[in-house]
């Protein structure tokens, strides 16, 4: 992939891609040549940069449409039946980049998240990029689609048969995210849904996990939605960990969330048992090689745990048993889209081809990635969407071009 520096006043290309994050610079592999691909930051791919704690979770071998939410649940089976996990990982493989699978079917790169970048950049080199350059203005002639970009200071006009918004969501906004492409969208006539941060911490005005800020704990929880049982992390503002990001991709202002806090554990037989065993050891004290002990100390100061295990009757360790599997908390708020992986919402799929993601009423312009309503799960789906739907484009782009030329 070319960084251009030069600065032509006006140009005519093939394909403009929007957006040089995973899903605008996978499609640039797919389109052809005369692709340029602009973005506003520096570098391209820093989402790709950071994600995965710098390794990348790039994908998730049991992907389907199942992991994503959207208003219409089918729309992602196309992209992902045509593009999946393994082709993607067929693609990692071919560069020689090494990597593991970490829980849950999550893939990782063994080294740097920058080595997928790279082979994204490789796989892409017919393309030109352009960097440290601001959308102006978007049109459409009646012929093409007509858009000014600022390059350093420069204004250049591009003439593009198609524009590919890859621009992503409103997640991050210190990265520059900016709902661009949901702008663009609305001015094409295309509809949009609301929009909302997803995977993103809990925080409660109160700040009553504080005293447990930096404890983990394995739990099973849920809000309007599937149950999670991934770690929950307790922080000064409130909740984060991969199960409480997962219920947040679910969650409304005022709802609760619960949360098992010993999945897999029969407390009710342990504690009969603990009775029988050590009938004079307190029941916190029991409990302490189940749940962190900080976690039982606080939890001692909103239940009933009073006293040793022989003092406890079958119907207090029935109703401790109930609290403790359904732990019932009402979040103030999220942290915003400040601290989000992801938006929720987005461009809506009834206005998109399912199989080449080209908006129906405007032939030539297409939409992928995050800024399309569908959001995937905590794990490498919403990566495995970018190459989906990013395939999906670049593939039906690629092949009109050829037709075009064999009966020209």
């Amino acid at each position: 992939m070319r960084i251009i520096s030069r600065h032509p006043r006006a140009m005519d290309i093939s394909t403009l891609i929007l957006g040089a994050g995973a899903a605008g610079l996978f499609c640039a592999s797919r389109t052809g040549p005369g692709t340029v691909v602009v973005d506003h930051a520096a570098r391209a791919g820093e989402k790709i940069r950071i994600s995965g704690g710098g390794r990348c979770n790039f994908t998730n071998t049991g992907c389907a449409a199942e992991n994503f939410l959207g208003r219409n649940p089918h729309f992602a089976k196309s992209a992902l039946a045509r593009y999946g996990p393994w082709d993607f990982v067929a693609l990692v493989d071919r560069y020689g980049i090494a990597w593991h699978e970490k829980t849950l079917g999550q893939l990782f790169c063994d080294g740097k998240a920058t080595q997928i970048i790279d082979m994204l950049r490789a796989e892409a080199a017919g393309a030109d990029l352009w960097l440290r350059t601001e959308v102006a203005e978007v049109a459409h002639d009646g012929t093409r689609f007509v858009v000014r970009v600022v390059r350093e200071g420069r204004n250049v006009t591009v003439r593009a048969a198609n524009l590919v918004v890859a621009t992503g969501g409103k997640s991050i906004p210190a990265m520059g995210a900016t709902g661009l492409g949901y702008k663009i969208a609305e001015q094409f006539g295309l509809p949009v849904t609301d929009t909302r941060p997803a995977l993103v911490p809990f925080t409660f005005s109160d700040e009553r996990f504080k005293p447990l800020a930096g404890v983990a704990v394995p739990v099973r929880a849920h809000a309007d939605g599937p149950a999670f049982e991934e770690a929950l992390l307790f922080t000064h503002r409130g909740l984060s960990g991969p199960a409480m990001l997962q219920a947040s991709s679910y969650w409304t202002e005022g709802a609760p969330v619960a949360a098992d806090l010993l999945p897999g554990l029969d407390l009710r037989t342990a504690l009969r048992q603990a009775r029988v065993d050590s009938p004079r050891r307190n029941l916190t004290t029991v409990l302490a090689h189940h749940l962190p002990g900080r976690l039982v100390e606080y939890l001692a100061g909103q239940m009933d745990m009073a006293g040793n295990c022989a003092e406890w009757s079958d119907a207090r360790i029935e109703a401790l048993a109930d609290a403790l599997s359904a732990w019932v908390l009402r979040p103030t708020a999220t942290e915003g889209y400040r601290t989000a992986e992801v938006t929720l919402g987005g461009v809506d799929t009834t206005a998109l081809s399912s199989r080449t993601m080209e908006a129906k009423a405007r032939p030539g312009l297409y939409f992928i990635g995050e800024c399309v309503d569908v959001t995937g799960w905590l794990g490498g789906y919403n990566f495995q969407w970018a190459w989906a739907s990013a395939h999906a484009a670049g593939s039906a782009i690629a092949d009109s071009q050829d037709g075009s030329r064999r009966t020209s």
